[in-house]
């Protein structure tokens, strides 16, 4: 006769919660695959083809270049009651691979009012600025964009810049 012992019972389960994982907006950068279909068509007019390299990591890269892009953000705090905001200096970090692939981290700003972390809706410069720099990459002659050197009227506030806290914010040179 063998001789089973009963399961023992660990205590009451608890009733708790497992902590939430971290959302996507708690990360400082996004990246923008969707936006390589832009890039593309910018690059095809000087045959150059690249594809979007979707791994965020710095190791393996073979360029890297930081500079700033037009947008808008949109409050991520519900409760806030500023709606939104645009930027002239949302900071972005280029990067070429090889095999002809790049990526582009964009960087997230703080709201002004409630301090809250928001992603960037990246405007036209975003392609643009990408397209340029493959093409000063692959030595294309090409000339700079007429939004180059747009500076806004208002001052850059680093503290609120995710770009100036990683060191890739053109703006603290």
């Amino acid at each position: 006769m063998s001789s089973t012992k009963p399961k023992a019972r660990s205590g009451p389960k608890s009733r708790r919660r497992p902590k939430p994982k971290a959302k996507e907006l708690d990360k400082s950068w996004s990246m923008y695959p969707e936006l390589h279909d832009s890039v593309d068509c910018l690059l095809e007019e000087d045959d150059l083809f690249f594809t979007f390299f979707a791994i965020d990591e710095d190791t393996g890269s073979i360029k890297e270049y930081d500079t700033n892009i037009m947008g808008r953000f949109k409050c991520s705090n519900r409760a806030c009651p500023k709606s939104g905001w645009g930027s002239k200096r949302i900071a972005i970090t280029i990067r070429m691979y090889s095999e002809q692939q790049y990526n582009a981290r964009v960087y997230h700003q703080r709201c002004k009012c409630c301090g809250s972390l928001s992603q960037p809706f990246p405007g036209d410069t975003y392609a643009e600025r990408i397209a340029y720099r493959l093409k000063k990459w692959s030595g294309k002659d090409t000339d700079q964009p007429h939004f180059f050197r747009a500076k806004s009227q208002r001052p850059h506030e680093r503290t609120l810049c995710e770009g100036c806290k990683h060191g890739h914010c053109k703006s603290n040179e």
